[in-house]
């Protein structure tokens, strides 16, 4: 049986693992999809600040804020707000893209209409996607079930590639704060930062 690919190349002599905190809206699918890219060997760490009732925008710049007061970032870690377009408004999204804004290290990334658009790209195109409902829909021929959990098996660092391929394909041109369209994610930013540093590749 051949050896499952992993996300990342050894550690060897670097001693400090870059962080990459994540702050989200959910408490089970984002924190099981970027957990994918900790383990033993990894240059990097993802710490993942999960939600569960206080999901809103302003809820979740609150949780990474309240971190950040408490842990200090290095200048080489990042820290990012991921969440799902839904019914927030532009006023409360806007809070979190001029949070990004103050520091070259921090990030914003959205999907639109919500983070299961951009598991569905690591599977196909994700065109025509009319709504939330129709999103799940189609992830779940992939990841039947994927609301109780991910199956990461089904997750492989080709599919990863295949997605940040196709969610830039959708980001022409690339948008400047958050995706106004559905059928659009900017969540490949992130997962191409930790791909870049976990394999060394500039």
């Amino acid at each position: 049986m051949a050896k499952r690919r992993t996300f990342s190349r050894p550690l060897g002599e670097r001693r400090y693992r870059k962080l990459f905190v994540i702050a989200v809206e959910g408490a089970k699918t984002e924190p099981q999809y970027f957990a994918l890219f900790n383990d033993k060997q990894s240059v990097i760490r993802v710490n993942c600040i999960k939600g569960n009732h206080d999901s809103s925008p302003p809820q979740v710049l609150k949780r990474m804020t309240d971190y950040l007061n408490k842990e200090s970032l290095q200048s080489s870690d990042e820290a990012w707000l991921v969440v799902d377009k839904d019914q927030w408004t532009d006023s409360q999204l806007q809070q979190l893209h001029a949070w990004a804004l103050q520091r070259t290290n921090y990030g914003f990334a959205l999907s639109n209409p919500k983070f299961e658009y951009w598991l569905l790209l690591h599977f196909e195109d994700g065109n025509a996607i009319a709504s939330s409902r129709e999103c799940s829909e189609r992830l779940e021929k992939y990841l039947p079930g994927y609301n109780k959990g991910i199956d990461t098996r089904r997750i492989s660092p080709d599919s990863v590639t295949a997605a940040i391929q196709r969610a830039k394909q959708r980001d022409n041109p690339v948008c400047a704060d958050w995706p106004r369209a559905i059928g659009m994610t900017t969540v490949y930013r992130l997962v191409e930062n930790i791909l870049r540093t976990n394999t060394g590749i500039p």
